[in-house]
Protein backbone atom coordinates (compact mmCIF):
# COMPACT_ATOMS: atom_id res chain seq x y z
CA UNK A 1 0.00 0.00 0.00
CA UNK A 2 1.14 3.18 -0.98
CA UNK A 3 0.73 6.48 0.88
CA UNK A 4 -1.97 8.11 -1.58
CA UNK A 5 -3.61 4.34 -1.32
CA UNK A 6 -3.79 4.74 2.69
CA UNK A 7 -4.95 8.38 2.68
CA UNK A 8 -7.73 7.31 0.09
CA UNK A 9 -9.13 4.10 1.82
CA UNK A 10 -9.14 6.02 5.52
CA UNK A 11 -11.37 8.61 4.01
CA UNK A 12 -13.50 5.69 2.76
CA UNK A 13 -13.82 5.31 6.70
CA UNK A 14 -14.65 9.27 7.58
CA UNK A 15 -10.70 9.82 8.47
CA UNK A 16 -9.20 12.30 6.62
CA UNK A 17 -5.43 12.81 7.05
CA UNK A 18 -4.35 16.53 5.77
CA UNK A 19 -0.75 16.74 4.12
CA UNK A 20 1.30 17.56 7.25
CA UNK A 21 0.13 14.03 8.55
CA UNK A 22 1.22 12.27 5.49
CA UNK A 23 4.69 13.97 5.92
CA UNK A 24 4.82 12.75 9.30
CA UNK A 25 4.05 9.25 8.33
CA UNK A 26 6.64 9.08 5.87
CA UNK A 27 9.02 10.49 8.30
CA UNK A 28 8.22 8.20 10.41
CA UNK A 29 8.65 5.32 7.88
CA UNK A 30 12.16 6.07 7.57
CA UNK A 31 12.99 6.51 11.06
CA UNK A 32 11.86 2.98 11.41
CA UNK A 33 13.73 2.08 8.06
CA UNK A 34 16.82 3.29 8.99
CA UNK A 35 16.02 2.20 13.13
CA UNK A 36 15.63 -1.48 11.98
CA UNK A 37 18.73 -2.02 10.96
CA UNK A 38 20.69 -1.37 14.13
CA UNK A 39 17.93 -2.58 16.88
CA UNK A 40 14.92 -5.07 14.76
CA UNK A 41 11.89 -3.13 16.02
CA UNK A 42 9.72 -4.90 13.64
CA UNK A 43 10.33 -7.74 10.77
CA UNK A 44 8.11 -5.82 8.16
CA UNK A 45 10.58 -3.93 6.58
CA UNK A 46 9.46 -3.31 3.18
CA UNK A 47 7.75 0.58 2.86
CA UNK A 48 4.85 -0.52 0.87
CA UNK A 49 4.06 -3.14 3.98
CA UNK A 50 4.76 -0.92 6.70
CA UNK A 51 2.31 1.38 5.37
CA UNK A 52 -0.36 -1.18 4.81
CA UNK A 53 -0.01 -3.17 7.99
CA UNK A 54 1.14 -1.12 10.37
CA UNK A 55 -0.14 2.41 9.76
CA UNK A 56 -3.16 1.35 8.17
CA UNK A 57 -4.16 -1.98 10.22
CA UNK A 58 -3.89 0.98 13.08
CA UNK A 59 -5.74 3.65 12.08
CA UNK A 60 -8.52 0.98 11.30
CA UNK A 61 -9.15 0.09 14.71
CA UNK A 62 -8.90 3.72 15.44
CA UNK A 63 -12.78 5.59 15.08
CA UNK A 64 -12.81 8.96 13.77
CA UNK A 65 -15.94 10.05 16.12
CA UNK A 66 -15.14 8.89 19.34
CA UNK A 67 -10.67 9.63 19.25
CA UNK A 68 -10.59 13.66 19.65
CA UNK A 69 -9.73 14.97 22.90
CA UNK A 70 -8.81 11.64 24.50
CA UNK A 71 -6.43 10.58 27.17
CA UNK A 72 -4.89 7.29 25.75
CA UNK A 73 -2.87 4.86 27.18
CA UNK A 74 -0.87 2.44 24.67
CA UNK A 75 0.30 -0.61 26.69
CA UNK A 76 3.45 -2.67 25.04
CA UNK A 77 3.89 0.44 23.06
CA UNK A 78 6.84 -1.34 20.66
CA UNK A 79 7.71 0.76 17.82
CA UNK A 80 4.54 2.61 18.22
CA UNK A 81 1.83 0.38 17.11
CA UNK A 82 -1.28 1.58 17.39
CA UNK A 83 -0.39 4.79 20.05
CA UNK A 84 2.15 6.66 18.12
CA UNK A 85 0.28 6.33 14.54
CA UNK A 86 -2.62 6.92 16.39
CA UNK A 87 -0.92 10.46 17.76
CA UNK A 88 -0.42 11.58 14.36
CA UNK A 89 -3.82 11.68 13.09
CA UNK A 90 -5.09 12.45 16.28
CA UNK A 91 -3.71 15.89 17.53
CA UNK A 92 -6.20 16.59 20.24
CA UNK A 93 -5.97 13.86 21.99
CA UNK A 94 -2.84 12.74 24.41
CA UNK A 95 -0.50 9.88 24.48
CA UNK A 96 1.21 7.72 26.84
CA UNK A 97 3.64 5.65 25.24
CA UNK A 98 4.31 2.56 27.44
CA UNK A 99 7.46 0.09 26.71
CA UNK A 100 9.73 -2.14 29.26
CA UNK A 101 12.13 -2.17 26.36
CA UNK A 102 14.85 0.36 27.02
CA UNK A 103 15.96 0.76 23.04
CA UNK A 104 12.37 1.06 21.72
CA UNK A 105 11.72 4.00 23.99
CA UNK A 106 14.77 5.30 22.83
CA UNK A 107 13.17 5.29 19.01
CA UNK A 108 9.93 6.24 19.98
CA UNK A 109 11.49 9.31 21.84
CA UNK A 110 12.97 9.80 18.28
CA UNK A 111 10.46 10.09 16.52
CA UNK A 112 7.98 12.58 18.57
CA UNK A 113 11.64 14.44 18.40
CA UNK A 114 10.96 14.62 14.79
CA UNK A 115 7.77 15.10 14.26
CA UNK A 116 7.34 17.43 16.96
CA UNK A 117 4.23 15.97 18.47
CA UNK A 118 4.13 17.28 21.91
CA UNK A 119 0.56 14.97 22.54
CA UNK A 120 2.79 12.20 23.04
CA UNK A 121 4.42 11.40 26.19
CA UNK A 122 7.19 8.06 26.67
CA UNK A 123 7.49 6.00 29.47
CA UNK A 124 10.08 3.10 30.54
CA UNK A 125 8.40 0.57 32.66
CA UNK A 126 6.19 -1.89 32.91
CA UNK A 127 1.94 -1.35 33.04
CA UNK A 128 1.62 -3.11 36.38
CA UNK A 129 4.50 -0.44 37.95
CA UNK A 130 2.47 2.78 36.29
CA UNK A 131 2.14 5.26 38.86
CA UNK A 132 -1.07 5.23 41.62
CA UNK A 133 -2.17 8.91 40.13
CA UNK A 134 -2.87 7.46 36.66
CA UNK A 135 -5.55 4.78 37.94
CA UNK A 136 -8.46 5.42 36.39
CA UNK A 137 -7.23 8.28 34.34
CA UNK A 138 -7.45 7.14 30.63
CA UNK A 139 -10.26 7.39 28.53
CA UNK A 140 -8.61 4.96 26.04
CA UNK A 141 -6.28 1.85 26.65
CA UNK A 142 -4.92 0.00 24.16
CA UNK A 143 -2.70 -3.09 23.16
CA UNK A 144 -1.53 -4.72 20.13
CA UNK A 145 0.44 -7.91 19.91
CA UNK A 146 1.51 -7.63 23.33
CA UNK A 147 -0.14 -11.01 25.47
CA UNK A 148 -3.04 -13.03 25.89
CA UNK A 149 -6.35 -11.14 26.63
CA UNK A 150 -7.10 -11.94 30.10
CA UNK A 151 -3.32 -10.78 30.72
CA UNK A 152 -3.54 -7.49 28.89
CA UNK A 153 -7.03 -6.95 30.61
CA UNK A 154 -5.52 -7.22 33.96
CA UNK A 155 -3.22 -5.01 32.69
CA UNK A 156 -4.62 -2.69 31.67
CA UNK A 157 -8.43 -2.11 33.31
CA UNK A 158 -6.64 -0.59 36.06
CA UNK A 159 -5.89 2.80 34.35
CA UNK A 160 -9.37 3.00 32.69
CA UNK A 161 -11.43 5.63 33.70
CA UNK A 162 -15.17 4.25 34.01
CA UNK A 163 -17.51 4.75 30.54
CA UNK A 164 -13.85 4.13 29.07
CA UNK A 165 -12.51 1.58 26.25
CA UNK A 166 -10.10 -1.07 25.89
CA UNK A 167 -9.00 -1.49 22.55
CA UNK A 168 -7.10 -4.83 22.04
CA UNK A 169 -6.06 -5.44 18.41
CA UNK A 170 -6.21 -9.33 17.77
CA UNK A 171 -5.56 -11.82 14.98
CA UNK A 172 -8.09 -14.65 13.84
CA UNK A 173 -7.51 -16.18 17.37
CA UNK A 174 -9.47 -13.14 18.73
CA UNK A 175 -12.54 -14.22 19.21
CA UNK A 176 -11.19 -17.67 21.06
CA UNK A 177 -8.97 -15.28 23.49
CA UNK A 178 -12.15 -13.38 24.08
CA UNK A 179 -14.05 -16.58 25.25
CA UNK A 180 -11.70 -17.47 27.82
CA UNK A 181 -11.07 -14.16 29.32
CA UNK A 182 -14.87 -14.18 30.29
CA UNK A 183 -13.86 -14.14 34.16
CA UNK A 184 -11.59 -11.64 33.53
CA UNK A 185 -14.11 -8.95 32.06
CA UNK A 186 -16.24 -9.50 35.00
CA UNK A 187 -13.58 -9.50 37.69
CA UNK A 188 -11.97 -6.23 36.15
CA UNK A 189 -14.89 -4.11 35.85
CA UNK A 190 -15.37 -4.41 32.17
CA UNK A 191 -18.31 -4.93 29.65
CA UNK A 192 -19.76 -4.43 26.50
CA UNK A 193 -17.90 -6.00 24.09
CA UNK A 194 -18.34 -5.22 20.53
CA UNK A 195 -15.74 -6.98 17.64
CA UNK A 196 -14.86 -5.47 14.80
CA UNK A 197 -13.87 -7.87 11.84
CA UNK A 198 -11.03 -6.48 9.54
CA UNK A 199 -8.82 -7.40 6.07
CA UNK A 200 -5.90 -5.66 4.90
CA UNK A 201 -6.25 -5.14 1.19
CA UNK A 202 -2.89 -7.73 0.50
CA UNK A 203 -3.01 -9.97 3.09
CA UNK A 204 -6.03 -13.10 3.69
CA UNK A 205 -5.97 -13.09 7.74
CA UNK A 206 -8.78 -11.86 9.86
CA UNK A 207 -8.20 -9.12 11.49
CA UNK A 208 -10.14 -8.75 15.05
CA UNK A 209 -10.19 -5.33 16.73
CA UNK A 210 -12.02 -5.80 20.53
CA UNK A 211 -13.47 -3.03 22.29
CA UNK A 212 -14.84 -3.73 25.69
CA UNK A 213 -16.21 -0.32 27.79
CA UNK A 214 -15.67 -0.18 31.36
CA UNK A 215 -18.77 -0.75 33.65
CA UNK A 216 -17.55 0.08 37.56
CA UNK A 217 -13.90 0.40 39.18
CA UNK A 218 -10.98 -2.51 39.26
CA UNK A 219 -10.29 -3.90 42.30
CA UNK A 220 -6.99 -2.16 44.06
CA UNK A 221 -5.64 -5.38 44.25
CA UNK A 222 -5.24 -5.84 40.60
CA UNK A 223 -2.71 -5.70 38.76
CA UNK A 224 -1.24 -8.28 40.32
CA UNK A 225 2.62 -8.85 39.91
CA UNK A 226 3.70 -10.06 36.22
CA UNK A 227 4.90 -13.07 37.63
CA UNK A 228 1.09 -14.11 39.21
CA UNK A 229 -0.21 -12.39 36.29
CA UNK A 230 1.29 -14.56 33.44
CA UNK A 231 1.30 -18.31 36.02
CA UNK A 232 -2.24 -17.30 36.84
CA UNK A 233 -4.12 -15.66 34.22
CA UNK A 234 -7.84 -14.63 35.52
Amino acid sequence: MTFPELREALAKCHLTLDDQMMEQYDRYLHLLVEWNEKFNLTSIVLPEEIVEKHFYDCLLASDPAHFPNKQVLDIGSGAGFPGLVWAIAYPSSSFVLLDATQKKCLFLEEVKRALNLSNVTVIHGRAESLSSSLREHFDLVSARAVASLRILLELGAPWLKIGGTFIAMKGPKGEEELEEAHHAIKVLGLGQVEVRKAMLPNEDGIRLNLYLKKERKTEKRYPRSYADVVKKPL
